[in-house]
């Protein structure tokens, strides 16, 4: 029987077969430890990332609210001191408001003094005197003046307050906007979930956006804005109640000065009417005295008109009885009678004459201190009824009430309208 021819090869040996098997048994076992302590690790780290990634988002969302209730926070803050400075801005206009009316109501008061003056001018003579009622009328006219400039200086201070006000609104308003578009933001991240389709991956998002602060710088900015707000607000107060006060001053000088030229205009008029009737009573009295001295100075013309016939008839006699002859021109007692009768009678004439001048330049006194009288009494008629006249007009001052006054509609002397009323929301 014929022998198969073999191929020849390579043979191993029983004992490097049998480390092959071992060395592929090991080596499965390793690879399958290996595969087991990366699962379990795999299997730890999913957990311990699961764990983690919920905790954080459970912390970032915690942060949020934390945020949020902050902002929520300084919003209400700035939204009530918003509201203050609007109340405040209205306090404050509607204090403007009263002190342009007061000073408005110093326009009649002014007018009225002015006139009083000027229908004062118009006295003549000596009756245009330096009185205590001209002293109270420039007084008058320096307390007005000096209540406008008071005033004014109110109105421009409280304009500038409203612009400070209205800065520190704006500000506000300003600030509680971006708190308002934060908040917004904030809600929206924190309605945010891993399911939410809206959700994206971003390039770069852990950059540090540009003019981003510090949450100490966040703060410090809100209470800024807010301190400087009520600081505005204070100063505010503060120049209201002296607006108020100064108001209440205005019209207390204003009324004092008043009352006080009423008072010196009644008592002037007084001592007009007083030296009036005495003229007039001392016109009457003159005017009695000349029409008394007028008879006389005709009686003391006719007595002397009256005494020339006697004289006539003893300068006839004594005349004629020069005519006798001889010793018949005898100066006998017909003669010493006649020529004393003669002598008496000259000097009755000459008594007569001189009485008749001093009448008649008492007379002629009498009658030019009347038409001075009569001057001084249009005079005084005149500054009487100028004086009347003044005391009439001052009586729109009284007959104006105040509260007529303050309800006068005022062109405001600078515009505040239009303001502030921002949405809070």
């Amino acid at each position: 029987m014929a022998t198969m021819s073999m191929k020849p090869g390579l043979r191993c040996r029983v004992s490097d077969w049998e480390n092959s098997n071992k060395h592929i048994s090991d080596t499965a076992e390793h690879r399958r430890h290996v595969s087991h302590e990366i699962r379990q690790e795999g299997r730890a780290l999913r957990n311990e990332t699961a764990n983690k990634t919920s905790w954080d988002e459970y912390d970032s969302s915690r942060r949020l609210n934390d945020r949020i209730s902050d902002v929520t926070r300084w919003k209400k803050t700035l939204e009530a001191y918003a509201q203050d400075v609007d109340q405040e801005i209205d306090a404050l206009t509607l204090a403007k408001d009263e002190t342009e009316r007061a000073l408005a109501a110093t326009v009649l008061p002014l007018e009225v003094t002015a006139e009083c003056q000027t229908l004062r001018e118009g006295r003549r003579g000596n009756e245009l005197v330096s009185d205590p009622v001209e002293a109270e009328l420039k007084k008058e006219v320096d307390v007005i003046d000096g209540a406008q400039r008071v005033l004014q200086q109110h109105i421009d201070q409280a304009f500038e307050q409203l612009c400070l006000l209205q800065e520190a609104r704006h500000q506000l308003a300003l600030d509680l906007q971006h708190k308002t578009e934060a908040l917004d933001v904030d809600v929206s991240c924190l309605t945010l979930t891993v399911t939410s389709p809206e959700i994206s991956l971003k390039p770069n998002p852990t950059r540090v956006p540009p003019g981003s602060t510090t949450p100490q710088q966040w703060e410090q900015f809100s209470h800024h804005n807010v301190s400087h707000a009520k600081e505005e607000m204070q100063a505010s107060v503060q120049l209201r109640e002296n607006m108020s006060i100064t108001r209440a001053q205005v019209q207390n000088e204003l009324e004092a000065q008043r009352v006080a030229t009423e008072f010196a205009l009644r008592k002037r008029t007084h001592h007009v009417e007083q030296a009036l009737q005495e003229v007039q009573w001392q016109l009457k009295t003159t005017q009695d005295e000349i029409a008394e001295l007028e008879g006389d100075v005709i009686g003391l013309e006719r007595d002397l008109q009256a005494k020339m016939a006697p004289l006539k008839l003893v300068h006839t006699r004594l005349e004629n009885r020069a005519k006798r002859p001889g010793v018949d021109l005898c100066r006998d007692e017909v003669q010493y009678g006649l020529v004393e009768e003669a002598k008496r009678l000259d000097s009755t004439i000459l008594a007569l004459k001189q009485k008749l001048a001093q009448a008649q330049d008492s007379l002629q006194s009498l009658q030019h201190h009347k038409a001075q009288m009569l001057e001084d009494l249009s005079r005084k008629q005149e500054a009487l009824a100028l004086e009347q006249r003044t005391t009439q007009t001052r009586q729109r001052l009284t007959l104006t009430s105040q509260s007529d006054t303050l309800s006068m509609a005022v062109v405001p002397l600078t515009n505040t309208g239009g303001r502030h009323m921002l949405q809070l929301a």
